[in-house]
């Protein structure tokens, strides 16, 4: 014990051999000790810190998992040789500063805050690390992985703040949370957006409503296209213009939006659009007009039938056909209908197994709507565009075969025309 003391005082004992005072003496000596330790603990940081790459290095070498190059990454190996260096200052606290009692008190707290510190960064550096491996995961590439790890994260962070106060200020930690008890209405206030999506993630977690990849569309926020990435406060949508839009993670819960996934995993995505046409144009078939629509190959084998079908009935019920109004004819606008419901029948871009139907809803205002609902088996954005052209480009191109007319608004150049005939009518 004596050579020990002799230790710790001999630049102290050299000083005042040299006429330096008492005090300045001391204070040089605790000095020195400070800036000896300082370089063996770093010394001992290098040394512990180049064998953990070593041995983590063979390790990795005969290992196929990525989690050890996460670990380097978020500097797991970094932390953790700090540990002995740490644990030799706190074993020397006292004997460097056993001339100052009071200051080893203090410098004890400070080593024992950074200790908990320490762990800290290590937990999150081995959450970090576990996150991106798991998200390497099949099973878990779609899961909110972030919003639990931020979590665990809060947990670590609060109680490293009750322990770190009650390090400097010698209380325990019960004391502690019996005083926040009275300041509980105040955190929550604080911790609000926090605890609101918290409680979110893990509904939208248990509910499987989104997942990492899902396009969702939340029309109130500007957002449509790929979920991104899901953590505890907020969802980060990637629009298909490559903006992103961040929205707060409990508003999937509390708004309304749309989730593309199962159209994805169904393998057909919804054609609902119409063709107006112009009311005036609706009109029965003669004879001879039938005639030259049943050349239309697709059209060819109802026409054929419905032609039979009705001739028969009018025949029975003894109509008179001098006009077309009496009994049952064919119009205009309905083998329309039909063509287009045999067109799509008949196209290899539209899902069969699905909902396939052409339907005539109430007239307005713009005509008579001819409505498609139907499925394409591409669901690929470009390609369904694609598709959909394709279909009501042949459509609208098909329409005049059977003497219909599309409605539209005039244009300027119809006020023209009709002008222009008017004028020629007075001259």
């Amino acid at each position: 014990m004596k050579k020990v003391d002799q230790l710790n005082h001999w630049m102290y004992d050299i000083l005042k051999e040299a006429g330096v005072s008492n005090q300045i003496a001391a204070w040089l000596n605790v000095l020195m000790l400070i800036i000896a330790f300082s370089i063996i603990c770093y010394t001992i940081h290098k040394v512990a810190h180049k064998l953990l790459k070593v041995t983590v290095g063979r390790i990795a070498e005969n290992t196929s998992t990525p989690f050890d190059d996460h670990l380097v990454r978020y500097k797991a190996l970094f932390y953790i040789s700090q540990l002995p260096g740490l644990v030799i200052v706190m074993r020397a606290i006292p004997w460097v500063f056993i001339d100052f009692p009071d200051y080893a008190a203090f410098a004890s707290s400070l080593a024992d805050v950074y200790l908990i510190i320490l762990c800290i960064w290590i937990a999150k550096a081995f959450l970090n690390a576990g996150k991106d491996y798991l998200k390497t995961k099949e099973a878990f590439k779609d899961k909110p992985v972030e919003s639990f790890v931020q979590v665990i994260m809060i947990a670590l962070y609060f109680t490293g703040a009750l322990l770190i106060f009650s390090s400097l200020t010698g209380k325990s930690v019960i004391a502690f949370l019996t005083a926040m008890g009275a300041a509980s209405a105040i955190l929550l206030l604080i911790f609000k957006d926090t605890l609101l999506g918290f409680v979110a993630s893990i509904q939208v977690s248990a509910n499987d409503m989104v997942r990492i990849g899902d396009w969702i569309t939340l029309d109130k926020y500007g957002a449509d296209g790929d979920v991104i990435e899901i953590n505890l406060t907020t969802v980060k949508v990637q629009n298909f213009d490559k903006t992103i839009t961040t929205i707060p993670t409990y508003y999937l819960i509390s708004d309304s939006f749309r989730n593309w996934r199962g159209m994805e995993k169904g393998g057909g995505r919804r054609i609902k659009r119409s063709i107006f046409i112009k009311l005036s144009s609706i009109r029965y078939m003669t004879d001879e007009e039938l005639q030259n629509i049943g050349r239309i190959q697709l059209l060819k084998p109802y026409l054929d039938k419905a032609s039979v079908e009705i001739e028969q009935y009018n025949e029975s019920a003894g109509i008179d056909k001098s006009l077309l109004i009496n009994g049952r004819n064919l119009t205009n606008a309905g083998l329309f209908r039909k063509y287009t419901e045999e067109y799509l029948s008949h196209h290899p871009k539209i899902h069969k197994e699905l909902t396939m139907m052409v339907r005539q809803l109430a007239p307005n205002e713009k005509g008579m709507p001819i409505e498609i609902y139907a499925f394409t088996n591409d669901v690929r954005w470009v390609n369904y565009e694609h598709i959909m052209a394709d279909i009501f480009d042949h459509l609208l191109a098909a329409v005049k075969y059977f003497d219909l007319q599309i409605f539209e608004f005039p244009t300027s150049g119809d006020f023209t025309q009709n002008r222009r005939q008017v004028e020629a009518l007075e001259m």
